[in-house]
């Protein structure tokens, strides 16, 4: 054994080849922490000492080869001082150049998943072979930040700078066709083939069939394309990179820049560049809060893997209500490989939920990302019944029925005296009492809620509510389903409007407010977007439904009448009483027109402002409303009920609530949520801010949680702010 650590060891071969094995002791994974760096860099070293080497196979002894570095570990470095930093990444850079540099030829033999930092260094390597079950890429991108060991300069030497801009900037993981389609790996062989096909193409090298030097000298030189050429493809690529990125991710910017800047460089000159590149993007707020969002989602998803310890395995589900919302959720199901039943009172509307979910799949054939007979398996798991006795025996049944509290108590109750007395009853609902429901039921203790968001497919939150009878085991086998389905469940206790509608309507009662006072709901709609939401406040509701809104608003309303109970008139309100739904009407606050491939898309309707402003008790110009008060009277009303939520224990963490945001109703990702934010202004400010607005009534009144807060200067994320 040429050298034994915790993390990888290399063994001496017969043919004189050594092979340097990736093997964490001490985790299920093998990642690039501190501590296997240190390793790595041992071993390299004591590689580069022995003479007698011909060749070197890097493996994997885990199910993936290295699934990337410890964000949790190197989050300490971005906020190191930039020399120190920069530092610190060059000590790896030089460790991967020794590597890229042996006096012999290097192979990765890549099992599974090699992404990030574990693809930058097989890019060190002179050639890669993956499997046809692997996937690799450069996802750093989603944290704000690029390649920072290698990636930004040796793959456009390897890929071309198109390929190279198509993967750093999507952060996509490749599969295998494409890799090696595109030149990121050299062979693509079956996993039981992978070690024999690492060695024999080290066999070729030694031999000289090939000169892996002319390969390796490749990617220490510079872009193969003359000045003209590279020109016009960065130009095209900042066209289109920071065109679909938008103007609040620095990264891609800075990472074109970079790109640019080592494009025709020597390595040793190119990695300074990249580094310094690297340091100026991970010093930016961006990348904190996304870097913030990442950290949230792999402490929920550790939560979510003890919570589901005590789950029941969902065998098969059922789903009540066949609409679009039903023929989701069981699409969604069968996607995921769960068998489930869809169960309505009449043909058409099975058919219905049939063609949802067939339109879904079909989607997914014409995109290349599913075959036509995967798809008719897919369906196969969907069967569909008009009777109760077909859902006997599933082990979930997702009540997903029109929104009325008794006519969802009335199914509740049906549906318990045919389901066996382990099956859990979990309702769609949006917004009625889980408590309440549970008491059409002699087993409150089986019932909660399962509340997914529209489109099923598109939204990753489900939020699970706990009423107050809801069991543990019920909370676990309903979490472990979401999970299985590929969702990502949070969960919440029960109150109206749940976590994410609860802190919604304040949010859309401070745009109505803000109509009643005069402001243009047009100007409200561009500040909301240009702040960095997906659709601004009037559009957003012409997607839910003007007639969803208006209940919704009561239901909040009785639940929270102290602040959420609208003493004016309701813009909203005129428009549903004048039929216009929003985008399934064709208008609501703006008129719908369907383009080329029949998406509604909106236009600006005279009908529509003439019946807002009439409601308006204007007590300014529209222009008097600037966008910093706009935004400052939208983010308190949203923000100040998210703490409230904390405070009420109906989420269980800031990262809880955050997520909740990012997930469910589209809070910018850039700036980390609701709870960051507030910690990105400071408590103190925050709360100063929000005493500016007490005129506008108890939604802009301050919790407890945060005063106390701002009086002894601490944030939700970090302690002192």
């Amino acid at each position: 054994m040429l050298f034994e650590g915790q993390c990888l060891f290399v063994k001496r071969l017969d043919s004189g080849v050594a092979e340097l094995n990736f093997n964490r002791s001490d985790l299920p994974i093998n990642k690039l922490d501190l501590k296997t760096l240190s390793e790595f860099k041992e071993a390299i070293t004591a590689l580069d000492a022995d003479t007698s080497i011909k060749g070197l196979l890097l493996t994997s002894a885990k199910k993936d080869f290295i699934v990337g570095a410890d964000i949790t570990e190197f989050i300490g470095w971005f906020g190191l001082p930039e020399s120190e930093f920069a530092t610190r990444l060059l000590d790896v850079h030089k460790v991967f150049a020794m590597l890229e540099d042996f006096p012999f030829p290097t192979v990765s033999a890549i099992n599974g998943v090699a992404l990030g930092g574990g693809f930058e260094l097989p890019l060190s390597t002179d050639y890669r072979i993956m499997t046809t079950q692997g996937r690799v890429g450069l996802p750093e991108i989603n944290l704000g930040i690029f390649p920072g060991w290698g990636g930004s300069f040796r793959l456009p030497r390897l890929i071309g700078l198109d390929n190279a801009f198509k993967w750093i900037a999507t952060g996509k993981a490749q599969r295998p066709k494409d890799a090696l389609k595109e030149g990121g790996v050299d062979a693509v062989v079956e996993p039981d083939k992978l070690y024999e096909a690492g060695i024999k193409l080290l066999e070729r090298c030694m031999a000289g069939e090939l000169d892996y030097k002319a390969r390796r000298e490749e990617k220490r030189n510079g872009i193969k394309l003359n000045k003209l050429e590279q020109l016009m493809s960065f130009e095209t690529a900042r066209g289109m990179i920071l065109g679909k990125a938008g103007p609040h991710y620095p990264a891609p910017k800075i990472m074109l820049n970079t790109m640019q800047k080592h494009a025709n460089l020597h390595r040793d000159e190119a990695m300074i560049i990249e580094v310094n590149g690297f340091v100026k993007a991970a010093k930016t707020d961006v990348a904190i809060n996304l870097v913030g969002l990442f950290l949230n989602d792999q402490a929920l998803k550790r939560q979510a893997s003890k919570l589901t310890k005590i789950a029941t395995k969902v065998k098969t589900a059922a789903v009540l209500g066949a609409g679009v919302m039903g023929g989701g959720i069981a699409y969604q199901s069968a996607l995921k490989g769960t068998p489930i039943i869809m169960k309505d009172i009449n043909d058409e509307a099975l058919a219905l939920g049939m063609k949802e979910a067939k339109k879904l799949l079909a989607k997914r054939v014409k995109r290349g990302i599913m075959t036509e007979d995967v798809m008719m398996d897919t369906l196969s798991r969907i069967n569909t019944t008009l009777t109760y006795g077909d859902v006997a025996n599933a082990n979930i049944v997702v009540e997903a029925v029109v929104e009325n509290v008794n006519i969802k108590k009335s199914v509740l109750s049906e549906l318990e005296d045919v389901v066996s007395e382990d099956t859990i009853l979990a309702s769609n609902t949006s917004t009625i009492s889980i408590t309440e429901l549970a008491t059409a039921t002699k087993h409150p203790e089986r019932v909660c809620g399962m509340h997914f968001f529209n489109p099923v497919p598109l939204m990753p939150l489900v939020e699970v509510i706990r009423g107050e009878k809801s069991s543990d085991e019920s909370i676990a086998t309903t979490v472990a389903y979401a999970l299985a389905i590929g969702k990502k469940p949070i969960v919440v206790n029960d109150c109206p409007g749940f976590m994410v509608n609860r802190v919604l309507f304040p949010y859309l009662n401070a745009f109505e407010k803000l109509v009643n006072d005069g402001a243009d709901f047009l100007h409200i709609d561009k500040v909301m977007e240009d702040f960095g939401w997906p659709m601004g406040p009037a559009y957003l509701l012409d997607v839910v439904g003007l007639d969803v809104a208006c209940h919704g608003s009561a239901v909040m309303a009785e639940g929270f009448p102290d602040r959420m109970k609208i003493d004016f008139n309701s813009a909203t309100e005129a428009l549903f009483k004048a039929k216009r739904l929003g985008q399934k009407t064709g208008g609501g606050y703006y008129r719908y027109e369907p383009d080329r491939r029949g998406k509604p898309q909106k236009k600006k309707d005279d009908e529509a402002i003439a019946l807002v402003n009439k409601t308006s008790n204007a007590i300014r110009q529209a222009d008097e409303f600037s966008d910093e008060e706009i935004i400052e009277r939208m983010m308190l009303s949203l923000c100040l009920e998210v703490v409230r939520c904390l405070e009420d224990n109906i989420v269980d963490s800031p990262e809880s609530a955050d997520m909740s945001l990012i997930w469910g109703i589209g809070f910018p990702p850039f700036r980390g949520g609701a709870l960051r934010y507030i910690d990105s202004i400071g408590a103190k400010d925050f709360v100063t801010m929000a005493e500016t607005y007490s005129d506008l009534g108890d939604a802009y009144k301050v919790p407890k949680l945060l005063a106390d807060m701002a009086s002894s200067d601490l944030s939700f994320f970090g302690g002192e702010s």
